[in-house]
Protein backbone atom coordinates (compact mmCIF):
# COMPACT_ATOMS: atom_id res chain seq x y z
CA UNK A 1 0.00 0.00 0.00
CA UNK A 2 0.94 3.31 -1.25
CA UNK A 3 1.99 6.22 1.71
CA UNK A 4 -1.67 7.74 2.95
CA UNK A 5 -3.47 9.72 5.75
CA UNK A 6 -6.28 8.72 7.43
CA UNK A 7 -8.33 10.06 10.33
CA UNK A 8 -10.00 7.42 12.14
CA UNK A 9 -12.84 7.94 14.86
CA UNK A 10 -13.37 4.88 16.96
CA UNK A 11 -16.54 6.07 18.51
CA UNK A 12 -17.07 6.91 22.30
CA UNK A 13 -15.03 4.04 24.11
CA UNK A 14 -16.91 0.98 23.17
CA UNK A 15 -14.19 -1.28 20.86
CA UNK A 16 -17.31 -2.84 19.52
CA UNK A 17 -18.63 0.46 17.68
CA UNK A 18 -15.36 0.29 15.83
CA UNK A 19 -16.40 0.64 11.66
CA UNK A 20 -15.51 -2.31 9.97
CA UNK A 21 -13.44 0.57 7.52
CA UNK A 22 -11.68 1.92 10.69
CA UNK A 23 -11.07 -2.03 11.37
CA UNK A 24 -9.61 -2.98 7.98
CA UNK A 25 -7.08 0.00 7.99
CA UNK A 26 -5.39 0.16 11.36
CA UNK A 27 -4.30 -3.35 10.56
CA UNK A 28 -2.78 -2.10 7.86
CA UNK A 29 -1.89 0.94 8.83
CA UNK A 30 2.11 1.15 9.50
CA UNK A 31 1.61 4.25 12.08
CA UNK A 32 -1.03 5.01 14.53
CA UNK A 33 -0.67 9.19 15.18
CA UNK A 34 -1.37 9.72 18.66
CA UNK A 35 -2.26 14.09 19.56
CA UNK A 36 -1.28 14.66 23.14
CA UNK A 37 -1.33 17.17 25.27
CA UNK A 38 0.43 18.32 28.93
CA UNK A 39 -2.80 17.62 30.63
CA UNK A 40 -2.88 13.80 29.04
CA UNK A 41 -2.11 10.65 31.32
CA UNK A 42 -3.35 8.41 27.85
CA UNK A 43 -4.48 8.02 24.76
CA UNK A 44 -7.99 6.99 25.28
CA UNK A 45 -8.89 6.69 21.70
CA UNK A 46 -5.06 4.08 21.43
CA UNK A 47 -7.02 2.18 24.22
CA UNK A 48 -10.11 1.55 22.25
CA UNK A 49 -8.11 0.32 19.35
CA UNK A 50 -5.58 -1.75 21.33
CA UNK A 51 -8.40 -3.64 23.16
CA UNK A 52 -10.06 -4.30 19.60
CA UNK A 53 -7.38 -5.20 17.13
CA UNK A 54 -4.52 -8.16 18.42
CA UNK A 55 -1.40 -6.09 17.27
CA UNK A 56 1.35 -4.01 18.55
CA UNK A 57 0.92 -0.49 17.12
CA UNK A 58 4.34 2.06 16.20
CA UNK A 59 2.88 4.94 17.64
CA UNK A 60 3.26 8.92 16.54
CA UNK A 61 3.02 11.35 19.11
CA UNK A 62 1.83 14.68 17.70
CA UNK A 63 1.95 17.53 20.83
CA UNK A 64 -1.27 19.87 20.79
CA UNK A 65 -1.11 22.82 23.84
CA UNK A 66 -4.06 23.35 25.65
CA UNK A 67 -4.18 27.52 24.72
CA UNK A 68 -6.48 29.24 23.54
CA UNK A 69 -3.52 31.42 21.56
CA UNK A 70 -3.97 31.28 18.08
CA UNK A 71 -0.70 31.56 17.22
CA UNK A 72 0.50 28.69 19.21
CA UNK A 73 -2.12 26.86 18.18
CA UNK A 74 -1.19 27.23 14.16
CA UNK A 75 2.30 26.64 15.18
CA UNK A 76 1.68 23.30 16.16
CA UNK A 77 -0.82 22.01 13.71
CA UNK A 78 1.88 23.35 11.18
CA UNK A 79 4.55 21.12 13.06
CA UNK A 80 1.88 18.51 13.28
CA UNK A 81 0.88 18.62 9.40
CA UNK A 82 4.90 18.38 8.46
CA UNK A 83 5.52 15.48 10.68
CA UNK A 84 2.61 13.51 9.20
CA UNK A 85 3.43 15.02 5.43
CA UNK A 86 7.22 13.20 5.88
CA UNK A 87 5.89 9.83 6.78
CA UNK A 88 3.42 9.98 4.12
CA UNK A 89 5.85 10.41 1.64
CA UNK A 90 8.19 7.79 2.78
CA UNK A 91 5.74 5.62 1.83
CA UNK A 92 4.17 5.26 5.39
CA UNK A 93 0.34 4.74 6.21
CA UNK A 94 -0.47 6.69 9.29
CA UNK A 95 -3.91 6.60 10.87
CA UNK A 96 -4.81 9.11 13.29
CA UNK A 97 -6.94 8.12 15.51
CA UNK A 98 -9.81 9.80 17.66
CA UNK A 99 -12.37 9.53 20.01
CA UNK A 100 -15.76 9.86 18.73
CA UNK A 101 -15.80 11.33 14.94
CA UNK A 102 -12.49 12.62 13.18
CA UNK A 103 -14.20 15.85 12.49
CA UNK A 104 -16.44 16.50 15.47
CA UNK A 105 -14.65 19.17 17.65
CA UNK A 106 -11.61 16.56 16.85
CA UNK A 107 -7.68 18.01 16.76
CA UNK A 108 -7.47 16.34 13.78
CA UNK A 109 -9.72 18.55 11.28
CA UNK A 110 -7.20 21.32 11.58
CA UNK A 111 -4.26 19.16 10.70
CA UNK A 112 -6.39 17.80 7.65
CA UNK A 113 -6.90 21.73 7.03
CA UNK A 114 -3.25 22.20 7.01
CA UNK A 115 -2.39 18.83 4.62
CA UNK A 116 -4.69 20.39 2.31
CA UNK A 117 -3.43 23.71 2.20
CA UNK A 118 0.43 23.28 2.05
CA UNK A 119 -0.02 19.49 1.05
CA UNK A 120 -2.90 19.25 -1.36
CA UNK A 121 -1.47 15.95 -3.69
CA UNK A 122 -0.92 14.23 -0.30
CA UNK A 123 -3.48 11.20 -0.48
CA UNK A 124 -6.11 11.41 2.94
CA UNK A 125 -8.99 9.47 3.95
CA UNK A 126 -11.56 10.07 6.58
CA UNK A 127 -13.60 7.50 8.32
CA UNK A 128 -16.17 8.48 10.58
CA UNK A 129 -16.69 7.15 13.57
CA UNK A 130 -19.94 7.23 16.12
CA UNK A 131 -20.15 10.18 18.38
CA UNK A 132 -20.66 10.18 21.86
CA UNK A 133 -24.01 11.94 21.76
CA UNK A 134 -25.26 9.30 19.44
CA UNK A 135 -23.58 6.64 21.89
CA UNK A 136 -25.15 8.33 24.96
CA UNK A 137 -29.14 8.57 23.00
CA UNK A 138 -28.70 4.93 22.28
CA UNK A 139 -27.52 4.00 25.88
CA UNK A 140 -30.43 5.96 26.84
CA UNK A 141 -32.81 4.79 24.46
CA UNK A 142 -34.30 8.00 23.94
CA UNK A 143 -34.09 10.25 20.52
CA UNK A 144 -31.61 13.31 20.47
CA UNK A 145 -34.93 15.14 18.26
CA UNK A 146 -37.43 14.00 16.71
CA UNK A 147 -40.82 15.25 14.56
CA UNK A 148 -39.89 19.14 14.43
CA UNK A 149 -37.84 19.65 17.46
CA UNK A 150 -34.66 21.41 16.63
CA UNK A 151 -31.51 20.51 18.26
CA UNK A 152 -27.91 22.39 18.47
CA UNK A 153 -24.53 21.16 20.15
CA UNK A 154 -22.36 23.37 22.17
CA UNK A 155 -19.27 23.18 24.80
CA UNK A 156 -20.59 24.46 27.73
CA UNK A 157 -16.78 25.90 28.23
CA UNK A 158 -17.87 28.77 25.82
CA UNK A 159 -20.13 30.44 28.64
CA UNK A 160 -23.49 30.13 30.03
CA UNK A 161 -24.56 33.19 27.98
CA UNK A 162 -23.97 30.36 25.13
CA UNK A 163 -26.42 28.37 26.74
CA UNK A 164 -29.08 30.80 27.36
CA UNK A 165 -29.11 31.52 23.90
CA UNK A 166 -29.69 28.44 22.90
CA UNK A 167 -32.06 27.16 25.35
CA UNK A 168 -34.51 30.22 23.92
CA UNK A 169 -34.11 29.52 20.57
CA UNK A 170 -33.42 25.59 20.28
CA UNK A 171 -36.08 22.59 21.67
CA UNK A 172 -33.64 20.37 22.76
CA UNK A 173 -29.51 20.83 23.69
CA UNK A 174 -26.30 18.58 24.02
CA UNK A 175 -23.55 20.04 26.50
CA UNK A 176 -20.19 19.08 25.95
CA UNK A 177 -17.32 19.29 28.55
CA UNK A 178 -20.03 20.39 31.33
CA UNK A 179 -17.42 19.23 33.52
CA UNK A 180 -15.64 22.43 33.54
CA UNK A 181 -18.55 24.39 34.65
CA UNK A 182 -21.04 21.99 36.43
CA UNK A 183 -22.72 23.77 39.03
CA UNK A 184 -23.33 27.06 37.18
CA UNK A 185 -25.01 25.18 34.38
CA UNK A 186 -27.27 23.25 37.44
CA UNK A 187 -27.93 26.48 38.81
CA UNK A 188 -29.35 27.49 35.41
CA UNK A 189 -31.26 24.72 34.86
CA UNK A 190 -32.81 25.05 38.40
CA UNK A 191 -34.01 28.70 37.27
CA UNK A 192 -35.55 27.58 34.37
CA UNK A 193 -37.17 24.98 35.64
CA UNK A 194 -35.79 22.34 33.82
CA UNK A 195 -33.45 19.94 36.06
CA UNK A 196 -35.88 17.56 35.49
CA UNK A 197 -35.72 17.55 31.74
CA UNK A 198 -31.74 17.10 31.86
CA UNK A 199 -30.05 13.73 32.00
CA UNK A 200 -25.87 13.87 32.57
CA UNK A 201 -24.06 10.88 30.78
CA UNK A 202 -20.55 10.38 31.98
CA UNK A 203 -18.08 8.12 30.23
CA UNK A 204 -20.18 6.13 28.29
CA UNK A 205 -19.42 3.05 26.21
CA UNK A 206 -16.73 2.55 28.79
CA UNK A 207 -16.78 0.21 31.74
CA UNK A 208 -17.71 2.36 33.95
CA UNK A 209 -20.41 4.33 32.04
CA UNK A 210 -23.04 5.98 34.79
CA UNK A 211 -25.69 7.74 33.72
CA UNK A 212 -27.89 10.49 35.95
CA UNK A 213 -31.69 11.39 35.47
CA UNK A 214 -31.73 13.55 38.48
CA UNK A 215 -29.05 16.03 38.24
CA UNK A 216 -29.95 18.07 41.53
CA UNK A 217 -28.14 15.21 43.27
CA UNK A 218 -24.81 15.90 41.34
CA UNK A 219 -24.79 19.53 42.84
CA UNK A 220 -21.53 20.71 44.07
CA UNK A 221 -19.55 17.35 42.54
CA UNK A 222 -16.80 17.01 40.05
CA UNK A 223 -17.55 15.89 37.25
CA UNK A 224 -15.16 13.36 34.46
CA UNK A 225 -14.62 15.03 31.77
CA UNK A 226 -16.02 12.52 29.68
CA UNK A 227 -19.26 14.06 30.85
CA UNK A 228 -22.47 14.95 28.40
CA UNK A 229 -25.44 16.92 29.71
CA UNK A 230 -28.83 16.00 27.13
CA UNK A 231 -31.71 18.56 27.64
CA UNK A 232 -34.51 17.99 26.37
CA UNK A 233 -37.01 20.85 25.93
CA UNK A 234 -39.39 19.64 23.02
CA UNK A 235 -41.72 17.80 25.12
CA UNK A 236 -42.14 20.06 27.70
CA UNK A 237 -42.80 22.41 25.21
CA UNK A 238 -45.41 19.99 23.44
CA UNK A 239 -44.41 20.36 20.09
CA UNK A 240 -43.95 17.00 19.35
CA UNK A 241 -47.05 14.84 18.59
Amino acid sequence: MKGKFYGIGVGPGDPELLTLKALRVLKEADMVCVPKSAADRESLALSVISQALNRRFTTLELSFPMSRDRRVLEEHWARAGETVARQVREGKVLAFVTIGDPLFYSTYGYVLRYLQEHHPDLPAETIPGVTAMNACAALLQEPLAEGEESLVVIPAAYGLDRLRDALDHFDNVVLMKVNRCWNQVLELLRERGLSTEATLVSRCGYPDQAVERQVDRLAGQELDYMSILIIRQGKVKGETP
